[in-house]
């Protein structure tokens, strides 16, 4: 990952009639970074999308995408090198796999030849990709939306709710996927809300509520924020478990003072706080506030 920031987000507001959909919202994200941006709906994370994509304008603030302002007339050269998988994904029932992906190539002016490659990478079979899309199932239709927003190995890759209708095998093949164009230097933006699927996927984690940015980090990082308790789950050679909490500071020596001190044990777990547990904690300080 490097230090530049191939997205710029400084104070950035949007505001439709009295009502704020993002609010003074600074956000910086690099090459070679994946970063999950979590949020109830209604917190800002796809009207933040739209602003990056150029899809709409700020109100305030500024935003540079690639080096350069993504909702100007001249920006056609940014829009090429970015890709957008939406929540709601619609594609025209009677084209086919095949023909659908051609037609988003050209409206991108990417070369088709590598859509075969494209197909395999997504797991969307040859027999599959002849039949309509009518005949799709959801999770069909998400890695052939997937496939399109893979057009052209674009720098920077923005996902809202992307595994959304994907069995499990499949969801980790899609980690798999994000995680080799992280490591290439392309830069992920993913929204989801399903947190416990995130814990060891992204980099950082940004936590949205009622359009601000409310904590910013990776999971290291928001457990020092949170001061969340650590659970000890010791289990007795009896089979019987218990349990005791203890702040993050003080865990080795809790475990220490167990280890020298404590019953004979069958096993050990030591729990962290999950991203769940945070995201709720921060909503209730940001309430709080």
């Amino acid at each position: 990952m490097t230090d530049t920031p191939t997205i710029r987000v400084e104070g950035v507001s949007k505001r439709y009639g009295d009502a704020f959909a993002v609010r003074e919202v600074d956000l910086d994200l690099a090459a070679g970074e994946c970063v999950a941006m979590v949020g109830h709906n209604g917190a800002g994370k796809s009207s933040l999308i739209k602003l990056m994509l150029g899809l709409t304008t700020p109100t305030a603030g500024s935003i540079r995408v690639l080096g350069g302002d993504p909702a100007s007339a001249a920006a056609s050269h940014i829009r090429r090198q970015v890709g957008f998988l939406p929540e709601s994904v619609a594609f025209h029932p009677s084209m086919t796999g095949r023909e659908t992906l051609d037609f988003y190539a050209r409206l991108k002016r990417v070369p088709r030849d590598g859509n075969d490659a494209l197909f395999d990478r997504v797991g969307l079979e040859p027999a599959a990709v002849k039949r309509r899309v009518g005949t799709y199932s959801k999770g069909m239709r998400q890695r052939l939306a997937l496939a399109q927003a893979l057009l052209g190995g674009p720098k920077v890759l923005f996902l809202d709710e992307p595994t959304t209708g994907l069995d499990p095998a499949l969801r980790q093949s899609f980690y798999e996927i994000v995680r080799s164009l992280r490591d290439a230097g392309t830069t992920v933006l993913l929204c989801s809300h399903a947190l416990t699927e995130l814990e060891g996927q992204a980099d950082r984690v940004v936590v949205m509520n009622r359009g601000r940015k409310v904590a910013d980090g990776s999971l290291a990082t928001l457990r020092g924020l949170a001061q969340l308790p650590v659970r000890i789950r010791l289990t007795l050679p009896s089979g019987e478990v218990v349990e005791t909490a203890c702040a993050n500071d003080d865990k080795v020596a809790t475990l220490r003072q167990i280890a020298c001190e404590g019953p004979e044990l069958a096993d050990i777990e030591v729990v962290q706080p999950s991203l769940d547990e945070m995201y709720a904690h921060f909503l209730r300080r940001e309430a709080a506030e």
